[in-house]
């Protein structure tokens, strides 16, 4: 095509779709007809000079965040995502907006129940102490942290600690296993005052706070990086087609988790035993977690969720 004939085609491209102007406009400019400046601008688009998208705002975050409100009944908040975010900041980022929901949902006098893991940790490092006196509440903590190599109390503490100061209240600690060595023994320790009271509060909490393991991505959870499972426990939740967990429960992809077999020797609530607590926030961050985070919001988790745009995104795309 010769070089004039391209400049008439951008020219005619550029006044029209880059400055808004009219046929009619374009055509005196370049001292021509209306219908050969309509030819000029069907050429442009054939020749790809001009690239026009339809932008459907169905499928923008907005829309991301109405069609996961509308699949599982769930209060959504979408986190936006600056240009070159790391993962460390999309989690610091999803988690100053996480602590901003929680302290809304919060009061002094409240049970307060907490899932440890690496995004409530990062909640509790954002989450603003009122300054308060204790005010009656309770920080309960959902699910056991002791391994093989340590017992999860300093661990556990300081995340706990944390919110106690925040909202003014109490601790109460949850001293056991996060997965038992056999269903048995579980069972014996459920029958133990001691435990039997630590349960009793859980159920009975106003709120809980968590998020979604899983067992791959650029930021590991802490329950699959700190010596709770071992390379046959792997296996095994690999060959269950396990997605992800909720306070160490494991879900697969399609919310279901109650034939799983580690299940039976794992110190956290069931999705079940979840849904007793009024107010459940899920608090996301991650393309990694989107399966777990699928799994969970099948098995009816959440009453409230806190995700990043992308992984909202992600999320609303398998839906």
């Amino acid at each position: 095509m010769a070089a004039d004939k391209v400049d008439d085609l951008f020219l005619a491209a550029s006044l029209y779709y880059g400055q808004g102007q009219t046929m009619e406009a374009v055509a005196r400019r370049l001292m021509t007809s209306r219908s050969t400046v309509s030819r000029l601008l069907k050429a442009a688009r054939e020749q790809g000079i001009v690239s026009i998208t339809v932008n459907d705002p169905s499928r923008g975050v907005q829309g991301a965040a109405r069609k996961i409100q509308d699949v599982f009944s769930v209060a959504v908040s979408v986190v936006p995502l600056p240009a070159d975010t790391t993962e460390s900041e999309r989690l610091k980022l999803v988690a100053a907006e996480g602590a901003r929901i929680l302290e809304s949902l919060v009061d002094s006098s409240m049970i307060l129940a907490v899932a440890w893991g690496n995004t409530t940790a990062a909640i509790a490092q954002e989450i603003r102490s009122r300054g308060a006196r204790h005010g009656g509440g309770v920080i309960v903590q959902l699910n056991g942290a002791a391994n093989t190599r340590t017992s999860g109390v300093s661990y556990t503490a300081a995340l706990l600690s944390r919110f106690a100061r925040a909202f003014g209240a109490s601790v109460l600690d949850f001293p056991v296993p996060t997965f038992f060595d056999s269903a048995t023994t579980k069972e014996l320790m459920w029958r133990e005052r001691s435990i039997t009271r630590v349960l009793k509060v859980q159920a009975k909490a106003d709120v809980a706070v968590m998020s979604v393991g899983t067992l791959d991505g650029p930021l590991p959870s802490h329950v699959y990086t700190a010596g709770y499972l071992d390379s046959a426990d792997m296996r095994t939740l690999r060959r269950e087609a396990v997605a992800g967990d909720v306070c160490t429960v494991f879900l697969r992809e399609d919310g279901t988790y109650a034939d799983i077999e580690m299940n039976k020797r794992a110190s956290g609530p069931t999705p079940e035993q979840l849904g007793l607590i009024g107010r459940r926030l899920l608090v996301v961050a991650g393309d990694a977690k989107v399966d777990g985070l699928l799994g969970a919001l099948r098995a009816g988790v959440a009453t409230d969720l806190v995700v990043d745009e992308r992984t909202a995104s992600l999320l609303a795309h398998r839906l």
